[in-house]
């Protein structure tokens, strides 16, 4: 199977399952998991921040995130497209009590300060209350430039807010910048960083932060179920892909930048391309018709009038020429 639906439906090679197996485990509700607790130490160090938490999934990771920085009746301000908004099943509103105030992100993927200051509440009974600024990086393979992740950091200081940011997929903005993850996420409170994605791992996410609010993270990471034992064996992947599947992100970007240039060729419109992600428009006519025969040929996508392709470390450059030799042949049928 040839699969472009996400980066998220990558499974683990032999070498990432060996350090599986060989993982030293303990139980990590108590502390006592190595693997776990290396893998946290690890990236607090990375990003800069004093501590980080482990945690099975990105939607819980921002879930705590985001109850961790608001009180039942605050408001975080968000992208109307924003995974955090949209698509983690309104988990802030339902288990939080905390209001979501989405704006339109700019084409570039960013939060426009102007319009985040227009949408602050004023310090009145009649409004929510305004805590925390969320952004996303990248935003639909949009990395966000290095000036705007300043000047938001500046921004949330005056403005007294927080600054989270919904890191799944930062390791992608940190090789397309070319710089350390510490460079971005100096300019955040709170990160959340997903190892399942291009990074390759099986599961697992980890939420970074100062050391009082990941204590705080562990109240509501237990709380919210994520209380895992001997999760080493799961940490153990996210190590190895620190160490081994960084710099490869890179090979995901030429291979969608590839797949942008060759799907034009054809007779494709895309729309846009930006590290892992292609963006293309087909009529809708065609939306059902094309999934079915890229299905009959091994091949899975998400189709609609707007279809999104992802890039991963399980589809290589043939894996693509076989994508656009069908599309192709599925536009001359």
């Amino acid at each position: 199977m040839i699969d472009l639906r996400s980066d998220t439906v990558t499974r683990p090679g032999s070498a990432m399952l060996s350090s599986m197996m060989k993982a030293e485990t303990g139980d990590d509700v108590y502390g006592d998991d190595p693997t776990v607790n290396q893998l946290q130490d690890t990236l607090a160090e990375m990003s800069g921040k004093q501590a980080a938490l482990f945690f099975p999934t990105g939607t819980q990771a921002n879930l705590v995130a985001l109850l961790c920085h608001c009180q039942r009746g605050d408001e975080y301000i968000v992208g109307q497209l924003a995974h955090n908004y949209k698509y983690e099943g309104g988990g802030a509103a339902v288990l939080g009590s905390i209001q979501p105030q989405p704006i339109l992100a700019a084409e570039d993927g960013t939060l426009p300060l102007d319009v985040v200051a227009q949408f602050i509440k004023p310090n009145d009974i009649h409004f929510a209350r305004t805590t925390l600024l969320s952004l996303e990086n990248t935003h639909n393979g949009k990395v966000l430039p290095l000036d705007y992740l300043q000047q938001a950091m500046a921004f949330t200081r005056e403005h007294k807010l927080a600054l989270h940011v919904d890191g799944a997929r930062i390791f992608n903005a940190v090789v397309a910048q070319g710089v350390t993850l510490e460079t971005l996420t100096r300019h955040c409170d709170t990160l959340s960083i997903c190892l399942s994605k291009g990074l390759g791992t099986p599961v697992g996410s980890v939420l970074c932060g100062d050391r009082d609010y990941i204590e705080q993270a562990k109240r509501w990471r237990k709380m919210t179920g994520g209380g895992m034992r001997q999760a080493g064996i799961l940490a153990a992947a996210g190590l190895y892909a620190l160490q081994h599947n960084v710099e490869r992100l890179q090979n995901d970007h030429d291979n969608a930048a590839w797949l942008a240039a060759a799907l034009r060729d054809i007779g494709v419109q895309v729309t846009s391309q930006n590290t892992n992600m292609v963006f293309a428009a087909i009529p809708a006519e065609q939306a059902e018709p094309l999934r079915l025969w890229m299905k009959a040929r091994g091949i899975a996508l998400f189709t609609g009038p707007r279809m999104r392709l992802v890039t991963h470390i399980d589809v290589d450059r043939q894996a693509l020429e076989t994508v656009v030799r069908e599309w192709r042949a599925f536009l001359a049928a």
